[in-house]
């Protein structure tokens, strides 16, 4: 092959790829929510030519006779914005998701665009209170905890939203980490209207057991900005595993007896203060503190020793700033982590005064 045949295949693969690049959207995929029966529900989709030539759609072909779309037929010029609209008639209850395949002038193969949502006999609105804001939206919690997460589920937690404004919103959730994915339903909340966050837990992702800690952000709409206002913190607790062990195992294990779970820290005008809890080994093997975190700052810890032999004890030093802790926006607690399989996980909860 000569260097000409060469450049002409690096132009030719350059230019398919181009190409492939000239429909864009913010949202290939719309969730209609929960949509009542017989009635026929509508998503718009707007999208643009990225490209540097017009584009021409050809054809647009759904997934079946029970979705209809309407699309331009004029060419549409560089640069230019364009939507397309598909409308289910929602005569089947229950979960659906609907392709619409686009066909055009630039690829040989279609642009992908879906429709999703459930169909229900009533719509039933949720009964909880919304008593954070969140930007443009009220919620009804803005920190979510998994607790007792095994390694291999998927726990989700849903965050309930109502559109308090008086313009629409298609929330997005930013900064998500590898181990969590987020579902918004439906995709746009219309004025006074309400939906639904499920954030969704990976934990075969989550690389150490005990506490991880995150935040994400609530936006108003594909591309918003992070902001402190837009805030929600979410924790994960990963426990280890003893499904698998037998009874002779069970009544060899190690046993933890704690002589406090709960502290009341009265600061009595004092900027810190400190409290001792007691751990002993009543087991018949090795206890083993795998990991001892916090869920909130103003709490330091200090273990006298991480593993206790049988009958064994040790001492847990918890210190706390009145300051840190009245300012902190979740219930300040201390986590321990062991390989007892009766108490893999204790919560050692605060009470500030």
């Amino acid at each position: 092959m000569n260097k000409k045949t060469l450049l002409f295949s690096a132009l030719a693969g350059f230019t398919l790829f181009a190409n492939a690049q000239t429909i864009v959207t913010d949202n290939e995929v719309i969730d209609l929510g929960n949509i009542i029966y017989e009635t026929p529900s509508t998503a718009t989709f707007q999208l643009k030519n990225n490209g540097h030539e017009p584009l021409v759609l050809q054809d647009v072909k759904t997934s079946c006779g029970c979705t209809k779309a309407e699309y331009p037929k004029q060419p549409i010029q560089p640069g230019e914005s364009f939507s397309i609209s598909a409308t289910y008639d929602a005569r089947q209850l229950g979960h659906f998701l609907k392709d619409i395949a686009l066909y055009s002038n630039v690829s040989p193969k279609p642009y992908y665009l879906s429709i999703r949502g459930v169909v229900v006999e009533e719509l039933v609105d949720f009964t909880g209170t919304y008593p954070f804001t969140i930007a443009d939206v009220s919620v009804d919690k803005n920190d979510i905890e998994f607790d007792d997460v095994n390694r291999g589920d998927r726990p989700i937690q849903k965050i309930h939203i109502k559109n308090v404004s008086t313009k629409s919103v298609s929330p997005t959730v930013m900064h998500l980490p590898e181990y969590m994915e987020a579902i918004v339903s439906p995709t746009t909340i219309m004025p006074g209207r309400e939906g639904v966050v499920s954030l969704v837990l990976d934990s075969r992702k989550l690389r150490d057991y005990g506490l991880t800690q995150t935040s994400v952000f609530l936006g108003m709409f594909p591309g918003d900005k992070v902001a402190a206002n837009k805030e929600i913190s979410v924790s994960a607790v990963l426990l280890p595993a003893f499904r698998e062990l037998t009874d002779n195992d069970l009544a060899a294990a190690p046993q933890l007896r704690i002589s406090h779970e709960q502290l009341d820290m009265d600061f009595r005008g004092k900027s810190k203060k400190s409290e001792t809890i007691t751990l002993e080994n009543v087991g018949r093997t090795p206890l083993d503190i795998s990991s001892l975190q916090m869920f909130t700052t103003g709490l330091k810890v200090k273990l006298s020793k991480s593993r206790l032999m049988p009958n064994e004890k040790a001492t847990l030093k918890i210190t706390g700033e009145a300051k840190l802790l009245k300012a902190a926006r979740s219930k300040p607690r201390v986590i321990m982590i062991t390989n007892d399989p009766m108490k893999p996980k204790v919560i050692i909860n605060i009470n500030v005064k």
